[in-house]
């Protein structure tokens, strides 16, 4: 059975200590065997103390096939010491210069101390097995070749001996793998110690030639040693910038592709040489908290993160990173890291800006015991914690950007993008015995109370529906927000008629008033369900028909529509209406009708009974014949026709006032309009100039406009009312006693007329509540002193009962249905023998 780390692990943790005191033994058994001499060469062993102390300073690094690779100058000074120094003096200057290099650097640094004994014993192994060699072999003269192939092969053969000992240590410390690596460093790092080893063979022969020429060669020494310290230097700039710039790319790419922090923490670990890298940044706002590492043993990331909370959170409250190893941090600190297993590790903060929102560490150098970090690495880390730090918020507010391109900004919900996505996602996969529900509200009123209120309380009230529908809404459902006052509900039921019973539900639990500024707001809305399969194939056109089914619901009883066929029928019909409307106007080819306004004091057949007109658009369509203006009026609102239709009709009814003046002056005429027109501020300059170009006096021209309309629109209104009321227009509130009954406006408007509503006047034969309102509108307008117009007469009764009530003037079928213009002359005509005569009256 093979020894592995697993089989035998506390073997495997105490080999480098086997390791170390072997190659220690090693080298004093050879300083033992080999002994010193009787007499000591002074200058030369301080010269070549000297000359290994240069040399070892000297490191020569470069990069190949992926690997950073290094070696030290002292082959060059070890070939000549060869030749020069006892065999025994050799293996004790080396030995000394390692232990005053390593100590040193064991003393300034955190390296361990065993890693710098291993290294000692190396030398003094190496060493030996050169000294050992060179003393089997013999050496000529300097200017033999023979001599010069033995000391190249006693350079050659402490490097191979040296990682023989190097793999042995390396085996337990990391593995097979790590052993392969080292034999391939040594093959492609050969050609440095074997040129270092042919420029001593140079230097031998120079001075055994005559040893002023050391002059030279000190004066070549000095020259390299300075041109490769520049150049050590240098290449560790470019080393570290090309690192810096590759994991800059690295981000960049990672931050398109989405996977910025697997490939961080990756790589991140890579450069350090770590055995694992932890990013670590708190929950945010709407942003979860982000905890993975990346380690040597693991291909993927963990949630595993081998530092302790306390230090992460210790640098983000401070702000600084922290180098941690056994002779750097507190002593707590280092506690701290030896309770969590841990040899050495390094945080540092992520920032974006001043703010700190991140940690980033690494623990555990790559070496077992005789490695660890330095301050170095901790430069390194910050510069690359800075670039990390900016791409991490990057991708923070790419997130933000996603996430506000799909929702809605007020009420937090998918936006009619994200929703038509999720919708067409839901469509794609099928569930027997299910179909996909699409329940579309449309909040009712929401005009009204942005008028009221402010759009503040407006806003207040679609996020309370939005929270109320996210609260009973059925599980697993999708809710999005897809107009100003639209939102839908996704989700699978078990038949369309469920989804019909859901909608309802939905309606009853979203209704209820809610207090926004002190003032009670009722929640209610109109609902429309479309299914899939049965009633739609894709996204669009599920969106769709469910928007004419929420259309018919304003109209149905209980405020639900479920879509079907000859809902789309309607639809079509609006949109074809829209266009042919457009062109009708440009062409003329509308009709104005007038129904006349009578006295009812005096019967027709006595002169002067007929004090007014009516005019009324009417659209013969040429295929879907005339056309009601109830269907057709609000398509203009909606499609901006509605001005020039009012004009149209305006500019007819004017023309048609003055063509059948009397002998008191124009026909005085009543025009319908829609608030939206007076919300034109040149609509009064049109009026004018319409009143100025037909000749008929302002005070001829009256402009109905509902009670609805005249209440909820007031504070829009007022001020076209007034204009055109100081214009001498008259103002007729329509359907009066059918809207918001409060009698404040006839005040505060510049009402002169009310026209009592048709329902009213058409029951009050036969209801004797209607009879009272009758009689109450009329006793409030003579408190008032206003005109009252009883529209809807049709029956000499009611014509009987409103002259008791002392009713003066009246409008309906009885009198005459609403007539063409050449129809209405002939009609004007057959009352008081002509339009000549004295039968126009002002009431």
């Amino acid at each position: 059975m093979p020894v592995t780390r697993d089989s035998h692990p506390k073997l495997f943790r105490v080999m480098p200590r086997i390791a170390t005191g072997l190659v220690l033994v090693l080298g004093a058994v050879a300083l033992v065997y080999l002994g010193p001499p009787e007499d000591f060469p002074a200058f030369q062993v301080a010269f070549f103390l000297v000359a290994f102390l240069v040399g070892q300073r000297l490191t020569i690094q470069y990069h190949a096939r992926g690997m950073g690779i290094a070696f030290n100058l002292t082959d060059i000074p070890l070939v000549i010491a060869l030749f020069y120094l006892p065999p025994f003096w050799v293996l004790a200057t080396k030995c000394f210069v390692a232990i005053l290099f390593y100590g040193w650097r064991y003393l300034r640094t955190d390296v361990g101390l065993l890693k710098p004994l291993y290294n000692i014993g190396l030398t003094g192994v190496g060493t030996a097995v050169a000294v050992l060699l060179v003393q089997y072999l013999q050496l000529g003269a300097a200017t033999d070749p023979e001599t010069w192939l033995v000391l190249v092969l006693a350079v050659v053969l402490t490097g191979v001996v040296v990682t023989v000992f190097i793999s042995l240590l390396l085996y337990f410390l990391s593995g097979w793998a790590s052993v392969v690596k080292a034999w391939v460093g040594f093959a492609l790092t050969l050609v440095g110690p074997v040129l270092g080893a042919c420029v001593g063979v140079m230097f031998l022969v120079l001075l055994d030639a005559s040893l002023w020429t050391g002059v030279l060669i000190g004066a070549v020494v000095v020259a390299f040693i300075y041109l490769a310290r520049s150049y050590a230097a240098l290449r560790r700039q470019r080393q570290v910038l090309r690192e810096l710039n590759e994991f800059t790319q690295l981000v960049v790419d990672s931050v398109h592709t989405k996977r910025l922090i697997d490939a961080m923490l990756g790589r991140l670990r890579d450069i350090l040489s770590a055995e694992s890298a932890t990013v670590w940044v708190p929950a945010v706002g709407r942003y979860p908290p982000i905890r993975l590492t990346s380690s040597l043993d693991d291909s993927g990331l963990t949630d595993l993160d081998p530092v302790p909370d306390s230090l992460q959170r210790a640098v983000m409250d401070s702000g600084e990173g922290v180098l941690l190893s056994p002779k750097n941090g507190t002593k707590a600190q280092r506690e701290e890291l030896e309770a969590a297993g841990l040899r050495g590790a390094m945080l540092v903060p992520l920032r974006s800006g001043d703010e700190v929102y991140g940690c980033l560490s690494v623990a555990d150098r790559i070496g077992g015991e005789i490695s660890h970090f330095v301050s170095v690495d901790l430069q390194l880390m910050e510069t690359i914690a800075a670039n990390v730090g900016i791409a991490v918020q990057n991708e923070r507010l790419l997130d933000q950007l996603r996430y506000d391109a799909y929702h809605d900004p007020l009420t937090r919900l998918p936006s009619r993008r994200r929703s038509l996505a999720a919708l067409q996602e839901a469509l794609s996969i099928t569930v027997p015995g299910e179909v996909v529900a699409v329940l579309m509200f449309d909040v009712d009123g929401l005009h009204e109370i942005n008028d009221a209120l402010g759009h503040e309380a407006g806003d207040t009230t679609l996020v309370e529906f939005a929270r109320r529908l996210k609260a009973h809404a059925p599980a697993g459902s999708f809710i999005g927000r897809i107009d100003s006052d639209e939102f839908i509900l996704q989700t699978r039921l078990s038949s369309t008629e469920e989804a019909v019973e859901c909608a309802r539900r939905l309606r009853a639990d979203l209704s209820g008033p809610f207090e926004v500024g002190g003032v009670a707001v009722t929640l209610s809305a109109a609902v429309g369900v479309v299914t899939h399969p049965d009633f739609a194939a894709d996204a669009d056109e599920l969106l769709k028909r469910a928007d004419g089914a929420t259309r018919q619901a304003k109209d149905a009883a209980d405020g639900v529509r479920l879509y079907h066929s000859g809902l789309e029928s309607e639809s079509l019909r609006r949109i074809g209406l829209a266009a042919d409307l457009r062109r009708a106007l440009d062409r003329g080819e509308l009709e104005v009708h007038f129904q006349p306004k009578v006295r009812l004091d005096r019967a027709l057949s006595d002169g002067g009974a007929v004090v007014g007109a009516e005019a009324l658009v009417r659209w013969p369509h040429p295929e879907f014949g005339l056309v009601a203006p109830e269907e057709f009026i609000p398509i203009a609102g909606s499609t901006g026709q509605l001005g020039q239709l009012t004009e149209t009709v305006l500019d007819e009814a004017l023309r048609r006032s003055a063509e059948w003046a009397g002998e008191d002056g124009p026909l005085p005429m009543a025009v319908n309009l829609s608030p939206r027109t007076l919300t034109d501020e040149g609509f009064p300059d049109k009026v004018a100039a319409m009143l100025e170009r037909h000749g008929v006096p302002a005070d001829r021209l009256t402009f109905e406009i509902t009670e609805d309309d005249v209440v909820s629109g007031e504070p829009r209104l007022a001020p076209a009312l007034d204009r055109l009321h100081e214009m001498g227009v008259r103002l007729s509130v329509d359907d009066f006693g059918t809207g918001y009954s409060s009698l404040a406006y006839l005040r505060r408007l510049p009402v002169q007329e009310i026209k009592i509503d048709i329902r009213f006047v058409q029951g009050m034969a036969t209801d004797a509540d209607d009879r009272a309102i009758v009689e109450a509108v009329l006793g409030l307008a003579r408190h008032f002193a206003i005109g009252v117009v009883a529209e809807g007469i049709e029956a000499h009764q009611t014509v009987e009962q409103l002259r008791e009530l002392d009713c003066e003037v009246g409008q309906g079928y009885y009198f005459s249905r609403p007539l063409p213009p050449d129809r209405f002359a002939a009609w004007l005509d057959t009352q008081g023998g002509g339009r000549g005569q004295t039968r126009l009256r002002v009431v």
